[in-house]
């Protein structure tokens, strides 16, 4: 499936524009991960992109989030390593993120959030004014962006790349798709 069909595959499900940003987020970052770690750049942006496909389908629902997901991207013919990272991203599943791109995933899904939580809150109110030590300030502050869950964040460092290093490769996947992002 190309790229275009994957975000008509993603809009067929996923209907709210914000979380269809968050989704486009991630793939950026999943790409730029991608490219760090010498992976698939195509695979995993297009694990980011269709990790929520689900969202609104189980929103009453939500320890079936990622497993509603996983089902649709199988039976769709998407990699079985996209498949369990989107089943294994949400923890309410009972599934652990195994494999780099799953731990990826699991760690890029909150950082997307956080990161535009700083951008609205900064005095100019655009991600190309942000840069990484507005963001590790902000990680500090235990009541900003509570939803965005640290320790996830954090697992960043099972994949081998410290706060900062990973902070930056999500704000910097993120600020070339600023005009996408609305940001």
């Amino acid at each position: 499936m190309t790229r275009e069909e994957a975000l008509a595959f993603l809009q067929k499900y996923l209907t709210h524009r914000n979380l269809i940003k968050h989704s486009l987020a991630c793939e950026a970052i999943m790409g730029r991960l991608a490219q760090v770690f010498g992976e698939d750049q195509a695979e995993w942006a297009m694990a980011g992109l269709l990790h929520d496909i689900d969202y609104e389908l189980t929103k009453g629902e939500p320890e079936k989030h990622g497993l509603l997901g996983a089902q649709l991207l199988k039976e769709a013919g998407f990699s079985e390593a996209i498949v369990l990272a989107v089943r294994a991203h949400n923890e309410m599943t009972g599934y652990q993120p195994e494999g780099r791109m799953a731990k990826a995933l699991w760690a890029v899904d909150p950082t997307s959030g956080f990161i535009v939580a700083c951008v609205l809150v900064h005095p100019q109110k655009s991600i190309r004014n942000v840069d990484v030590a507005f963001l590790l300030s902000r990680f500090r502050e235990k009541g900003f962006a509570r939803g965005a869950k640290r320790e996830q964040i954090l697992s960043c460092k099972a994949l081998g790349l410290p706060l900062e290093e990973f902070l930056g490769i999500a704000l910097g996947a993120m600020q070339e798709q600023a005009e996408t992002l609305e940001l």
